[in-house]
């Protein structure tokens, strides 16, 4: 893209655009089959616009998008999703010529701000939605959540706190698809108003919550995977105000809880919307990509990316995987999303949960013999870890260990525990939770 910003404007009549992930592979076959909007590929466009408005250009910018799930699409989500892309695109472009200074010599491209994004600080809440509360309050307290308590004008909504972290449980006795499914996250966030401001302008759909008017106003979104996604504020010594509608007068942050925060949570996506929300997460939360990884699962490579705001304060990896499992190889189950609880002491939390009956997913024998030939680990040690469940992983910056609970419904919760400075999510294990979860649904 060097040079463009060279060209006469006068001889730039049209401009199309494109991203696209970097592929190795022929041109023609990537260009019909893998381009995307901008902000859902590896391209940088910002400074390709940037450039053209350096020059001088002024004319219209259009899209040029072929790929495979474009074409099967619903067009008018196409189309928001097109239009959301090119204001992300303007903004972002905006911002860049801002810090790059400077002026052409003659009228550029007209490029608008959105409101500042609002990056969440922290998690502020995860909601369970559920037709089977007695099994998922059972969960949660042998994790060793307590009962914060139930809304005072919302029949069957309840809270669940461990330290920092939060669970609204609401009941759903009218679910058909799954009994119990993640249906909602909330993000502290320095400007929620702000942030709905800048929600709308992209053009999400807002939730639609009923609340009484001495409650707190919370602002939601729907993800492209239906997914609610809320923007809270802070509150006073990290208790947000919406808790007290339960009758909580204090979290227990400071009391030595085990459980210390939201690790990731795990959203798994259609693979034809899995651009789309890549996108949306970028633009809305202002949440940045990683590479992409592929793990292997029983019917085939399941494609994992992980969005994380700055810091690693919020991290939601999207999973997408194979047409098989979701045409029903594994009935959706096999492949469901889940919450990772961040924890000082893994062998500690594990062995109260296993005291308060909690199901472990079952971990097969000769992965630990597996784990001695990978990693030469002290046999004591690796014994330990079966006895409790746990798995293992490590790389040149510290060890990862973590414990995975059965499925309830298309919902399973992680324990992780970190140590050093290991950043990743224990990839070379997510076969083996892949197979068990696989038995597990009569695989």
């Amino acid at each position: 893209m060097a040079g463009v910003e060279k060209c006469d404007p006068d001889k730039i009549f049209f401009v199309q655009l494109a991203d696209a992930p970097l592929l190795q592979q022929d041109v023609l076959s990537w260009s019909r089959h893998h381009r995307v909007f901008p902000g859902e590929g590896d391209f940088d466009l910002v400074d390709l616009l940037g450039r053209l408005h350096e020059c001088g250009y002024a004319g219209p910018v259009s899209l040029e998008i072929f790929n495979d799930s474009f074409r099967q699409a619903d067009v008018y989500r196409t189309a928001v999703d097109g239009l959301r892309s090119l204001r992300w695109l303007e903004d972002q472009t905006a911002d860049a010529v801002r810090d790059a200074g400077g002026e052409p010599e003659r009228e550029p491209l007209v490029l608008t701000d959105l409101p500042a994004p609002q990056t969440p600080d922290d998690w502020d809440f995860v909601e369970l939605r559920t037709r089977e509360l007695g099994r998922v309050t059972r969960l949660l307290h042998q994790l060793g959540f307590s009962l914060a308590g139930h809304h005072r004008s919302k029949d069957s909504v309840q809270a669940w706190t461990q330290g920092p972290v939060r669970i609204v449980v609401s009941e759903d006795p009218g679910a058909t698809v799954q009994p119990t499914r993640l249906a909602a996250l909330g993000f502290q966030v320095a400007d929620p108003d702000l942030a709905a401001y800048r929600a709308e302008r992209l053009l999400a759909r807002a939730v639609d919550r009923a609340q009484q008017p001495d409650e707190t106003v919370l602002h939601g979104v729907l993800a492209p995977d239906g997914t609610e996604l809320f923007f809270g504020p802070h509150g006073n010594h990290g208790v947000p105000p919406w808790l007290g509608e339960f009758g909580a007068d204090q979290d227990d942050a400071a009391s030595g809880a085990l459980i210390t925060g939201v690790d990731h949570v795990n959203l798994a996506q259609p693979w034809q919307h899995y651009d789309e929300a890549v996108l949306f997460l970028t633009s809305l939360l202002n949440l940045h990509p990683t590479s992409s990884q592929e793990v292997a699962g029983p019917s085939g490579l399941v494609r994992s990316q992980v969005m994380r705001s700055e810091g690693n304060t919020v991290r939601i990896p999207l999973n997408v995987a194979p047409m098989a499992a979701e045409q029903g190889a594994f009935t959706g189950a096999a492949y469901p999303e889940h919450v990772a609880l961040a924890c000082s002491d893994v062998v500690a939390v594990a062995r109260r949960a296993r005291r308060r009956g909690l199901a472990f997913l079952p971990v097969p024998r000769n992965y630990y013999e597996d784990l001695v030939a990978r990693f030469d680990l002290d046999p004591e040690f690796v014994a330990e870890l079966e006895s409790h469940g746990l798995l293992y992983d490590r790389d040149e910056h510290g060890e990862f260990l973590h414990f995975y609970t059965a499925t309830l419904g298309e919902v399973f919760v992680e324990v992780v525990e970190r140590r050093g400075g290991y950043e990743g999510f224990g990839a070379p294990n997510a076969p083996v939770r892949l197979a068990a979860q696989y038995r597990e649904f009569g695989g």
